[in-house]
């Protein structure tokens, strides 16, 4: 699973209450990571979108690399505090370098936040940058609104999700809402479910399911407590990697890891009579980190 680990990458699922009186650090938070691939002052740079949410704080950054800069990425954070109603609503003008300068806008004053205590607004927002009088990168369901206050066009090339990160909590059902995807605008729910903990039943379990159907179910889970399987969604094949191992023999407060990734095995690929599997290929995936609080 390490390989995919640098997939720097959002919607996620926090259960705020089973990280009480668990093993989880008071640090450890919710957030979701979207990297995309824009095209600021003329050449393609990553962008990476961070939201977070502790049990006592809120915020989202914003990252933008600057090639051959040695002072690394330049970032903006906005911490969304109940009490500074201004920090919701703001503009803020970055260096990317070379002498250029990009300016991000934000408006999360009517942001709407899922039940599910997701750090990322599920609507009522947008977050904007703008390069050389263009919106190169557009973020949240208001873009009339984005447009309007940003007075900029927008771009001729639109950015590209290039990978998602998400990191959440819970006891035994781990939850998010994400992209499979990335030439495609359409989420998907995605939850994981597991047994409980070892030593509580003989043969632990874990099932995953997309919208409603489960696509894999693991059984005698501590012997296959990693693995990789390919399953249909929409009929376009996802592989399914994952890392369960902290969870059957590290205790509460141990996570495990899992990747979802767009196109068949390159095995499959060459097959392309079996089961009507085709795949395009693509360097898209999802990573999701799960931790475990029983």
């Amino acid at each position: 699973m390490e390989e995919h680990a640098g997939c720097s990458n959002g919607a996620t699922s926090c259960d705020d209450s089973a990280t009480a009186g668990s093993r989880v650090p008071s640090s450890a938070q919710c957030s979701t990571v979207s990297v995309f691939l824009a095209k600021i002052s003329g050449a393609p740079r990553h962008v990476t979108a961070v939201w977070s949410k502790s049990l006592i704080n809120q915020s989202f950054t914003i990252s933008i690399d600057r090639p051959g800069d040695e002072d690394g990425p330049v970032t903006h954070k906005v911490e969304l505090k109940p009490w500074p109603f201004w920090s919701k609503k703001g503009v803020k003008a970055l260096d990317v370098g070379g002498g250029d300068r990009a300016d991000l806008f934000w408006d999360l004053r009517s942001a709407k936040f899922a039940a599910s205590s997701s750090p990322e607004p599920a609507g009522g927002y947008y977050v904007a940058l703008v390069s050389n009088d263009e919106v190169v990168l557009l973020l949240g369901d208001c873009k009339k609104d984005a447009y309007k206050r940003t007075k900029s066009r927008p771009s001729l090339e639109d950015a590209v999700l290039v990978c998602r990160r998400e990191s959440v909590f819970g006891r035994r059902s781990f939850a998010a809402r994400a992209r499979l995807d990335a030439r495609r605008s359409k989420e998907h729910d995605i939850v994981i479910e597991c047994s409980p903990a070892a030593g509580t039943i003989r043969d632990p379990e874990m099932w995953v399911t997309v919208d409603g159907f489960v696509l894999l179910h693991v059984k005698s889970l501590q012997w296959k407590f990693r693995g990789n399987e390919t399953v249909l969604v929409d009929q376009a094949p996802v592989q399914v990697i994952w890392d369960v191992h902290d969870w059957l023999f590290a205790g509460p407060g141990s996570q495990a890891a899992f990747v979802f990734k767009p196109g068949a095995p390159p095995e499959i690929q060459e097959d392309t009579g079996r089961n009507g599997i085709q795949s395009e290929g693509t360097e898209f995936c999802f990573f999701l980190q799960a931790w475990r609080t029983e």
